[in-house]
């Protein structure tokens, strides 16, 4: 352990102490509370809840917040959690990570914690590492939280909208950390309220926490969308291309780093191949791209390791669990020059809509309110503690460790060291030892599969190829005589047994009775009992069998690029005080040996005459390993750091849109935020055209032309000079208030004639012109924002040659990316103007030529038309237009206002006098008038 962990972790003494007395005090009222009847303790939920809104904290009801959970678990589940058990729930409300070994039961310790925050009515987040976990987690703990009042809830992938609204609304809900990171985008990126499924951020704890804000943390959450172009003959072309080059010929591969580089013989070949003077002159530069991907592709994306191809489409594997992800693709384009490669189907480009880091996603919770449990948190202390104000609290086992780990075994080669895997398998398979082997890849696991094959071996393979049965495989794999060969962590989070897990037989055996916890609840809840005691029987005696056999022994067939990896590995043995072994076996040709050992120990086996089948055990090795491990975690934690250094950078810009967003969803007032952009537009344009230069100087034709861009002017720059004194006397000051009064008496026209419009009533409500604003400025806001991403994606790929300037990359990029943003602040403001001006007036328009049409006789009759269906919608809370031809026409309209791509609008007449391009009644024109002169006045009493 390092310097920093043990100065972080110095108080865990003292905390463990005050956590084993809380415990004490909840063990305490056990006898209490098995004397209440079900009736009294379900009545404690509503208890608690009143005493918090006396004015009590959820501290104060923790000691029999906890205990009551504890019996419900007993009435319901027949477990109650253990003393260590307890420890860990309260490690959890305080906003720690708990860290606990395999087997000690973490599903049972968040039922506590997750009670007790419930209780506030906010909600509580329970995030698991598959969607199966969420569902079998929620599904067995739904039967404790019901029994005590509460609801939950699992969101999963493929639900609707309302589906998933329904259940974030329950009390405590399940899911991954990408159901619940992708909702917090697609959130805002929703039209209406009504789109939106979270609730908010009140406290989460994540199960298996290392995998989730650790391993999976190199990679963002993005949500994207096809760009634009069709690009795919590149990637068919470069795909070819990379086939003919030869590596350190054409180019350079470093694969510790995962880094490519075209060598001088390498461009002159690319350039043949594409009839090219020059391949890096600005013309050819998106072509260096599709090279490198292409590259990429053939040397460091191996199939069967990082991806699998399944029904001609590409599927990503986690590298950390084996598992596929599916819906994941890369992005810049790298899937798409593995699709090539493949010679699959290649699926359009992507261009990023919204995207959010996982550290920042959960940084959304308020430090105190995210927890996490896993059994190997101790070597990433220091990065919880600095990414996430997180402390890591170990909490003891409920019975001594007794698992025997063994030292590692060293060959020479790979063919060896399978060689012995396969006899080692084959001498504990004969006696009936259950045996785990741990393989780092889907083509490893295949290859073992195959061996064990040959020897006759039964046994059962779980990789990214048949994710689907992993739990029930994972559950019976301590079994007597048992082989599974795992990927990696596959079926983590499931509990492996000796003689097998009761709890899958009992919930089978009730499944098979046609009992379901959630429809026959009653029913389910009076067999459990009985059911799992009879399961109970079944396997006790195989698994007093296989104790005596040496539990359950695992085989790790390499080492991982983290140590805590192998050690999750290793802990799926030896849980609950069970017996047990392990025992990693490694080659000089693994990944990890030949990337980072530092060759000494290589050196050691190099001779012709050590045998390729004998293992070498050495504290040399062991050094070396250990070194190797250091490296990549080193270099991984830099990954971490660094993808979190820029998305703090967009972090408070991401906030700041979301925020604003969901301001004008919930409906707050955006007339005075318009007229606030309309002065800012004034002025900008004004600023523009006049700075710098005096009055006589000044433009004003162009000036004029550039306003008519964005709305209508009423009144012609002549008029205003001549009510200033004539050419040459007008000053900024006054000309932006002309300019700014004219432009807010055309606005408020364009909201009368809305009004007195049906079709813009029909569609938009009864008060047209405040929805319209809501519609254009959410629309402008999301376009401009997915621009800025690309923009800032754009900014981040080349950011890092500024280094060669002796310039920060980080520092340039967060300059940069500020004065961007400050740019598409300021276009918002524009095109929200210009575009509430241009779908005004394409109401209008409409509205005029449906009175061509003779579906509206004159202005008085459209009022008349206009207020029956008004008032038939009254009670539909929903305003109709006035005929089917007509709403069509509305359709239109506001189909073009939703997707706010309009050309801006010139409103300019054929004798250069400006006019407001929509017929105007002569009231509307005097009506303006007034309010200018009325506005005029204002200004010359200041």
């Amino acid at each position: 352990m390092s310097l920093i962990d043990k100065i972080l972790r110095a108080g865990e003494g003292r905390t463990l102490k005050k956590f084993d007395q809380l415990a004490t005090q909840v063990d305490a009222l056990q006898e209490d509370f098995e004397a209440l009847t079900d009736e009294e303790l379900q009545a404690k939920t509503a208890e608690f809840k009143a005493r918090l809104e006396e004015g009590e904290t959820l501290d104060d009801l923790l000691v029999e917040a906890f205990a009551t959970v504890r019996e419900a678990s007993w009435r319901i589940l027949r477990m109650r959690p253990f003393h260590v058990q307890v420890m860990g729930g309260i490690a959890l409300h305080k906003g720690n990570i708990a860290e606990m070994k395999t087997g000690e039961g973490k599903t049972l310790v968040a039922t506590m914690p997750a009670y007790l925050r419930a209780l506030t009515g906010k909600g509580v987040h329970v995030v698991t590492v598959n969607d199966y976990l969420a569902k079998y987690q929620s599904d067995i703990m739904a039967r404790v939280y019901n029994f005590l009042g509460l609801t939950t809830g699992c969101v999963l992938v493929g639900q609707k909208p309302a589906e998933r609204r329904k259940q974030y609304e329950a009390d405590i809900t399940y899911g991954t950390n990408n159901e619940f990171g992708f909702d917090y985008l697609r959130d805002n990126m929703a039209s209406t309220l009504d789109d939106m499924v979270q609730r908010g951020h009140n406290y989460v704890i994540v199960d298996e926490v290392d995998s989730i804000l650790i391993d999976e943390a190199r990679t963002p959450l993005i949500i994207s969308g096809p760009a634009s172009g069709d690009v795919n003959h590149w990637y068919m072309e470069f795909a070819r291309i990379a086939r003919m080059l030869e590596r350190d010929v054409d180019y350079e591969v470093d694969e510790k780093k995962k880094t490519i580089g075209v060598l001088e013989a390498g461009i002159d070949h690319v350039e043949d191949q594409l009839g090219v003077e020059n391949l890096y002159e600005a013309a050819n530069t998106p072509l260096i791209g599709f090279l490198n991907n292409s590259i990429r592709a053939k040397e460091l994306f191996h199939k069967d390791k990082d991806y699998i191809v399944t029904d001609g489409e590409v599927l990503i594997v986690d590298e950390h669990t084996g598992r596929v992800l599916p819906g994941r693709r890369y992005n810049d384009g790298m899937h798409q020059a593995i699709e090539a490669k493949e010679g699959v189907e290649i699926q359009a480009e992507n261009q990023t809509l919204a995207t959010i880091t996982l550290q920042n996603y959960f940084r959304l919770y308020p430090e105190g309110s995210r927890a996490g449990m896993t059994g190997t948190a101790e070597t990433e202390a220091a990065e919880f503690a600095s990414t996430y104000k997180i402390g890591v609290i170990p909490i003891p086992t409920n019975k001594p460790m007794i698992r025997k780990d063994q030292p590692d075994f060293v060959f020479p080669s790979e063919a060896g060291k399978l060689k012995a895997i396969i006899e080692d398998i084959a001498e504990r398979h004969e006696k009936g030892q259950p045996v785990l082997v741990g393989t780092a890849s889907v083509e490893k696991s295949e290859l073992l599969s195959q061996l064990l094959k040959q020897r006759h071996i039964p046994h059962q393979v779980l990789n990214a190829k048949q994710h689907a049965r992993e739990a029930a495989v994972v559950a019976m794999a301590g079994r007597k005589g048992a082989v599974t060969v795992a990927t990696n962590m596959a079926g983590r989070g499931t509990d492996i047994m000796l003689g097998g897990n009761s709890e899958f037989i009992a919930q089978a055996n009730l499944a098979a009775k046609g009992l379901d916890p959630k429809e026959n609840a009653d029913e389910y809840r009076a067999a459990w009992p009985i059911a799992l005691e009879e399961a109970d029987a079944a396997v006790q005696a195989e698994r007093e069998e296989v104790r005596e056999l040496g539990g359950l022994y695992v085989l790790g067939s390499e080492r991982h690029e983290s140590r805590r990896i192998d050690n999750q590995l290793r802990g799926r043995s030896g849980r609950q005080g069970d017996p047990g072994e392990s025992r990693f076996y490694l080659s000089m040709e693994d990944d990890l040996m030949r990337l980072f050992n530092s060759g000494m120990a290589q050196r050691i086996m190099a001779s012709g005459a050590y045998p390729e089948d004998l293992p070498l055990e050495n504290k040399l090795v062991s050094r070396s390993i250990a070194s190797a491990q250091h490296q990549v975690e080193a270099r991984n934690f830099e990954i971490r750091k660094n993808v979190l250094k820029y998305d703090d950078v967009m972090t408070n810009q991401r906030e700041l849109i979301y925020d604003e967003r969901r301001r004008v969803l919930e409906g707050e007032d955006l007339e005075p935020q318009m007229k606030n952009f309309m002065r800012s537009l004034v002025t900008g344009i004004i600023d523009e055209k006049t700075g710098g230069i005096s009055p006589a100087e000044w433009d004003l034709d162009v000036l004029w032309d550039t306003l008519r861009g964005y709305y209508p002017p009423s009144v012609t720059y002549q008029e205003v000079e001549e009510e200033h004194g004539g050419a040459g006397s007008l000053v900024r000051e006054d000309l932006v208030e002309e300019i700014y009064g004219d432009i807010t008496a055309v606005y408020e026209d364009a909201e009368e004639a809305l009004k007195a419009n049906p079709l813009a009533r029909g569609q938009l409500g009864e008060e047209p012109m405040r929805d319209l604003e809501r519609r254009v400025v959410v629309a402008t806001v999301d376009r401009l924002w997915r621009e800025h991403l690309y923009e800032m994606d754009y900014l981040k790929e080349g950011i890092g040659l500024r280094a060669m300037g002796q310039r920060d990359p980080l520092v340039e990029y967060k300059d940069e990316g500020a004065q961007m943003f400050q740019s598409m602040m300021e276009r918002i403001k524009e095109e929200s103007v210009q575009q509430v001006f241009s779908v005004s007036h394409q109401f209008e328009r409409a509205f005029e030529q449906a009175k061509e049409q003779g579906l509206f006789k004159d202005d008085e009759s459209a009022k008349e038309s206009a207020e029956e269906p008004a008032a038939q919608a009254e009670s539909a809370d929903a305003p109709a237009p006035a005929s089917p031809v007509a709403a069509a026409k509305a359709q239109v309209v506001i189909g073009e206002a939703q997707r706010l791509n309009l050309a801006k609008l010139s409103y300019s007449s054929s004798d250069g006098t400006a006019t407001q391009g929509r017929a105007t009644s002569s009231g509307a024109s005097s009506n303006r008038a007034q309010r200018r002169a009325s506005a005029k006045k204002a200004r010359h009493r200041k």
